[in-house]
């Protein structure tokens, strides 16, 4: 039995990593890298390199709750307001620190959603997990037919 749960476990493995500063002035955000290996049959495809950043993670997150189903969204990692204030003497949203805790938090997240059975039909996961962009002009909620 130990065997069956090992094996279903590593059937999708996501990996968050390499968090980058983009942007100038206010328009900076941290860049981080997804990697996706899957052996489950529902995603079309086994690997994947993409890139997203917090608010991509946060539609997601919104995308799934607003899902016609019963999976309970696990939290995101906290928006953290008060290291947007101006005048701080630190880095603020940027100080390496909270960057790698935030990508630690993104990490659990993620991967809680893609192990869940219900999740795994929802487009919005596989839109998020493969797709380069995230075209909202393109996207239609709904579920994944295999």
């Amino acid at each position: 039995m130990l065997n069956a749960v090992q094996s279903k476990e590593a059937a999708i493995q996501i990996e968050v990593t390499s968090p980058e500063i983009r942007g100038v002035g206010s328009k900076r955000y941290v860049d981080y890298t997804v990697k996706v290996k899957t052996t489950l049959p529902i995603f079309s495809q086994n690997e994947s390199v993409i890139h997203r950043r917090y608010s991509d993670f946060e539609w997601l997150h919104k995308e799934l709750e607003n899902a016609d189903t019963k999976i309970a969204v696990p939290s995101l990692p906290d928006k953290a307001w008060q290291r947007q204030l101006p005048f701080r003497k630190d880095d603020g949203l940027f100080q390496d620190d909270f960057i790698e805790e935030r990508r630690q938090g993104l990490e659990s997240f993620i991967n809680k959603i893609a192990t869940h059975p219900l999740a795994q039909n929802e487009r919005a996961l596989h839109v998020f997990l493969f797709e380069p962009e995230i075209d909202l002009t393109k996207y239609v909620r709904g579920k994944i037919k295999k």
